[in-house]
């Protein structure tokens, strides 16, 4: 591990260089890859140097022991050697943390699909919950949210329903909600006090730049209609509503949240490209020969990731068998512990694939 440090740092004293040396910037993208590239190292080099520093404490320490006859200077130098050797092992830890390869993605807005699955009614209910949830934890987060599309049902739920959401670290946050949801609670038709069981799917996209994904134009079939809201009420009497689809893949997004066609149609392209960017990332993802053998933020709709018990104010994320039994703090939006917990196990699962732990 140290000799890859000693690597970086090298790189880093180039990087610093190279950036010292460019009095104009010409190509301002460039630059701004390169200043981010130093900002990253330097985390490294910084707590690289702190560790030399330690080991450097630590032999002088035990010169101490080796030579001197004074019996309280030896007691001191054996004090310093345990009290270095404990912040020496800290420091390791967060060096191995730091040579993580950091998700690409981490720093992009997302576009957040919840969709009802099985339950019916109680399955529409169950998406309006997560709804409030994750709008709940994105005002926490000061971050924006969007509707991009929504179809409700007359119970006050929703069959789906698509948001953007954008702020810092979105992605970096909410990787983790791709799967399945599953609800256990007893419907206000349940006379018989029965805990019905329902569920809903949620898909976590990145938002993805004009240059990550080509889209041919010709490709791609469009509609327009109505807008409608609950009830069949039209929320305005032109074709604002639009639909896209892409004719090769046949993925079909929609948008009317806005009452203009084109920002609608605006809108619906670049949730387009987000769907066939995910699309294509998994077929790519299906060649590779996965080295975990649990990955946590991957997006699989089909895998049941965690269960909201309502009787027993319990959630249980059953890829790291976490249970906590605050369930009606995280419907408010409480859920930053169960998504830190889920990044700790997943910093933790990349270590042992690089060969760190």
């Amino acid at each position: 591990m140290l000799d890859k440090i000693e690597e970086l740092s090298e790189k880093y004293d180039e990087l610093t260089e190279k950036i010292a040396k460019q009095d104009k910037v010409t190509d301002y993208n460039a630059f701004q890859k390169l200043a981010k590239e130093h900002a990253e190292l330097k985390k490294v080099v910084e707590k690289y140097n702190e560790h030399k520093q330690l080991g450097k404490n630590i032999d002088e320490a035990k010169d101490i022991l080796q030579e001197s006859d004074d019996k309280e200077l030896k007691e001191i130098a054996q004090l310093e050697i345990k009290d270095n050797l404990k912040l020496l092992e800290n420091v390791e830890n967060e060096l191995k943390l730091l040579l993580v390869p950091q998700d690409p993605y981490n720093d992009k807005n997302i576009y957040l699909e919840i969709r009802a699955g099985t339950g019916g009614d109680e399955a529409s209910l169950f998406v309006a919950d997560l709804l409030r949830m994750y709008t709940r934890y994105a005002e926490i987060k000061r971050w924006k949210v969007e509707i991009i599309d929504f179809s409700e049902t007359g119970v006050g739920g929703y069959k789906e329903i698509i948001l953007f959401i954008k702020g810092r670290g979105v992605y970096s946050k909410l990787k983790y909600e791709g799967g399945g949801h599953r609800v256990q609670r007893i419907p206000d038709t349940e006379s018989g006090g029965r805990i019905h069981t329902s569920a809903c799917t949620v898909a976590v996209l990145t938002e993805v730049d004009d240059v990550d994904v080509e889209i041919d134009l010709k490709d791609i079939r469009v509609d327009v209609y109505r807008a409608s809201g609950a009830g069949g009420q039209h929320v305005n009497t032109t074709d604002s509503a639009v639909r896209l689809t892409h004719l090769p893949t046949n993925i079909i997004v929609t948008c009317q949240d806005e009452r203009s066609q084109i920002k609608n149609k605006e809108k619906a392209m670049k949730l387009l490209k987000a769907r066939i960017f995910d699309f294509e990332a998994k077929k790519r993802q299906q060649s590779i020969d996965m080295n975990r053998k649990l990955q946590v933020g991957t997006g699989d709709r089909s895998s049941r990731i965690r269960t909201y018990n309502f009787p027993q104010n319990r959630i249980t994320d059953h890829r790291i068998n976490l249970t906590v039994h605050n369930l009606d703090k995280v419907l408010e939006g409480d859920i930053d512990y169960i998504l830190e917990e889920l990044a700790i196990f997943d910093q933790a699962e990349i270590l042992k694939s690089v060969g760190l732990s």
